[in-house]
């Protein structure tokens, strides 16, 4: 497991802990669940990249569509 500084203003600070308290979890876990939606949106723009550079329109748009899907949630 890593370490990770971070650098926001105070404020920003108090307002992100008590998203987190509101939320019922802890400020780590709030960054951590902030990275997994980062990746997910990372990987999917990767998935349609490789696959918009191989023309294939179709798979392509499914991807999308998948990722529609998934923030509507």
């Amino acid at each position: 497991m890593s370490t990770v500084t971070l650098r926001i203003p105070d404020s920003k600070h108090e307002r992100l802990k008590q998203y987190a308290k509101d939320q019922g979890i802890s400020l780590n876990k709030l960054f951590d669940e902030f990275a997994t939606v980062a990746l997910a949106q990372f990987d999917a723009k990767t998935r349609f990249e490789v696959a918009a550079k191989r023309g294939d329109t179709k798979r392509g748009l499914a991807l999308l569509d998948k990722l529609d899907k998934h923030f509507e949630e």
